[in-house]
């Protein structure tokens, strides 16, 4: 057969449920009792019955008031049939297990806010919908969360930064804003028009390290203002962020999930800033053309049903 005249497979060999019925026509020893067998009607047997003898261009089934019975050819279209049925069946067999090994685990990577902030109470809902899942949560900044989903060592990630690394696939989840925050004590906790960019730009801070998304978007907003002073601590998790904060030793910026607590308590004070643009999208990322699945799919609809913040998304 040439390249012009080959014709898929798909179109030269009976669907698998023809086979089915078939199979059930040889068993019951009738095209109704086939019919019944396979919940459908006793017309739609008698066409698919038809078609499948056009199709392979012999007579398969004798038909007469006492029943259907195989011809010569239909015993032996019958015999190859069931070997493809027990094929499909062990190909499904297969399948069944290997979508039950990917719902039995679910590996996620997050940067320290979300992990810390939102992912627990996504975690309970997932755990009501499935209890038999087994959760791993790798927390880090948002660059080392899209390296572990690059690397397929993650089957979903949340990052905060600007932007979503080649190789990613994102969808948004929430909105946040970063929050400058000092000790009630500290000289800015006074002053009611809050600091300039320029100013936040030239003071040093209490910030996280390179890498986090917190941090790429504090660069970003205040590049046009000179870009940020020499941090006076550079700290790998918020809460070291934050702790340092109330100690009193300097301004921190954080998401405003992190210290609405303290906000309101007024163990922190918000500083306002001017001529910066200090808000954020938080993003769940996926390999490029891997549309989550199983769990992964479960818990990324979950965080668009319960994601809240105090910046109401």
């Amino acid at each position: 057969m040439t390249d012009e005249t080959w014709i898929p497979l798909a179109h030269r060999v009976p669907d698998l449920g023809s086979l089915e019925l078939l199979l059930a026509v040889a068993r019951d020893g009738s095209l109704s009792g086939a019919a019944r067998r396979l919940g459908i009607t006793q017309p739609a047997a008698s066409s698919r019955i038809r078609a499948m003898e056009t199709r392979l261009g012999v007579a398969l089934v004798d038909r007469s008031p006492r029943g259907s019975t195989l011809t010569a050819q239909g015993v032996l279209v019958t015999d190859w049939a069931r070997r493809v049925v027990e094929a499909a069946e062990a190909f499904d067999a297969g399948a069944q297990a290997l979508r039950g090994q990917r719902d039995s685990r679910l590996r996620v990577a997050a940067s320290m806010t979300i992990a810390e902030y939102l992912l627990p109470g996504w975690l309970i809902a997932l755990r009501g919908q499935r209890p038999d899942t087994a959760v791993s949560l790798h927390a880090g900044n948002s660059a080392v969360v899209a390296e572990r989903v690059l690397a397929h060592e993650a089957d979903l990630g949340f990052v905060e930064g600007l932007t979503v690394p080649d190789g990613l696939d994102s969808a948004v989840i929430a909105q946040d804003r970063l929050v400058v925050a000092v000790a009630p004590g500290h000289p800015w906790a006074g002053r009611s028009r809050g600091v300039e960019a320029a100013e936040l730009a030239s003071t040093p801070l209490i910030l996280r390290e390179r890498g986090s998304g917190t941090r790429q978007v504090l660069d970003a907003a205040l590049a046009a203002s000179g870009g940020l002073a020499a941090p006076l601590l550079e700290l790998a998790s918020t809460t070291a962020v934050k702790a340092a904060a109330l100690s009193g030793a300097g301004p921190c910026v954080l998401s405003e999930l992190a210290v609405v607590d303290e906000l309101a308590a007024r163990r922190l004070v918000e500083v306002p800033v001017g001529g910066a643009g200090l808000g954020r999208e938080l993003r769940a990322v996926w390999p490029t053309g891997a549309r989550p699945g199983g769990p992964a799919r479960d818990l990324l609809s979950l965080t668009r049903r319960r994601t809240s913040s105090p910046a109401g998304v």
